[in-house]
């Protein structure tokens, strides 16, 4: 009985070497979105022949925020609070594992437990590479749009994403089922992509369109169109200086120079009665030079109601920001960001301008990340007062967020 114990443990150290601090993980379609592996070294499964690799990962998020609103748009008589929606929270909450297999296919999965309903399953899918210019992706994952959504979520210049994105628009029609955002996020398709000659990555693919939290197939088609109701997207980045780290400042890499310049388009086709079709567009632009980070982008909607709807009238957004990050010490950044939407639509005057500012303070040893921000929405141009009361509804005037990161 012995002989066999000891026979099949050594059966299994043999095909599986744990590595606990060596080995590297060199892939760059590894990239989980959530936590950089490139070049670190940490705590991995793989045989001994190096034909499996397996990856755990796992980020946890706090934060304190103060969110302090204007008058407009609350009732008093409801004893309604200025201060709302403050308070402690786990904005992520995530575990997951990625890994490569033959040479050929790469693989991600990961849950977030802050999340509920379709969003718990925030990734699923695997790559499989014909070659490195020429890869299929299939499963759940990041959209090819914008460069702050691609940015791998815990090394994010500030712990809020811009409001520009994420803020639903503002249309003269009380139709609250329609009112999207400008961000795609994560969603359900397949696509085809690659690095080609070491500067321009290419994406295709096409996608529900129904966004994180729907993980069932649940389109027709289009009414308008006659093709599947299916978000269908591409990006085109070019990157002179080789790839790009899906980064906006590291503490542990502080040598960098790397550049990045984007454009992306989406058409977001819909067929239900109250529904829209949506055109989106937008360009990034991307430089991390050793302790400096500099980002920027604009993006814009198109917004057009299905025929069913019988409004014919459509309405276009124009939203961006520019920021800059600086490591003033190899472990404090200082933060700055400029964030404008015209939330009412071009055709209408005035626009929200949100500055922020914020420090990130790295704990590398202990793989931890200190975030804290501050930003105040402003409202500038508009014809009337009730555009302007409008443009800014649901959202804080002042905002403080700090938040505590670990990752490993």
């Amino acid at each position: 009985m012995k002989r066999l114990i000891k026979r099949a443990l050594t059966i299994c150290l043999t095909f599986w070497a744990i590595n606990l601090s060596a080995q590297k993980i060199n892939d760059n379609y590894m990239d989980n979105g959530v936590v950089s592996l490139a070049g670190k070294e940490g705590f991995s499964f793989k045989t001994q022949q190096g034909d499996f690799l397996f990856k755990p990962y796992m980020l946890v998020q706090a934060t304190a925020s103060y969110n302090y609103y204007d008058d407009e748009g609350l009732d008093k008589a409801y004893n309604q609070d200025n201060v709302a929606n403050s308070g402690f929270a786990i904005p992520n909450a995530i575990l997951g594992f990625t890994g490569k297999a033959f040479g050929r296919v790469t693989f991600n999965l990961s849950l977030n437990a802050s999340q509920s309903g379709g969003a718990l399953l925030q990734q699923a899918w695997f790559d499989i590479a014909m070659k490195e210019q020429l890869r299929v992706r299939v499963g759940k994952f990041k959209t090819p749009f914008t460069h702050a959504y691609l940015t791998t979520l815990g090394e994010t210049l500030f712990p809020v994403l811009p409001t520009s994105l994420t803020s639903t628009v503002i249309i003269p029609h009380s139709l609250n089922a329609v009112n999207p955002c400008i961000a795609t996020g994560f969603d359900l398709g397949v696509q085809v992509h690659g690095l080609l000659s070491g500067t321009w990555e290419y994406q295709l693919g096409i996608f529900n369109g129904t966004g994180i939290n729907v993980n069932t197939a649940t389109k027709t088609l289009s009414d308008d169109y006659h093709i599947p109701s299916l978000l269908y997207a591409g990006r085109l980045a070019y990157m002179p200086k080789g790839l790009m780290p899906h980064s906006q400042g590291n503490s542990d890499n502080l040598s960098d120079d790397k550049m990045l310049i984007a454009l992306s388009s989406s058409y977001n086709v819909e067929s239900e009665k109250e529904s829209t079709n949506d055109y989106r567009a937008g360009i990034e632009f991307a430089w991390i030079k050793n302790r400096w980070y500099i980002g920027a982008e604009a993006y814009y909607m198109n917004m057009k109601f299905t025929e069913r709807q019988q409004i014919s009238k459509a309405y276009n957004f124009l939203g961006g920001y520019a920021q800059i990050g600086y490591f003033v010490t190899p472990k404090l950044q200082t933060a700055f960001r400029y964030d404008f939407y015209n939330r009412n639509g071009m055709d209408t005057d005035g626009y929200l301008n949100m500055p922020a500012v914020g420090l990130n303070y790295f704990f590398s040893n202990y793989n931890l990340k200190l975030q804290a921000m501050y930003q105040y929405t402003a409202r500038t141009g508009h014809e009337t007062q009730l555009d302007r009361d409008n443009d800014d509804l649901g959202l804080s005037t002042h905002s403080a967020v700090v938040m505590l990161q670990y990752s490993f």
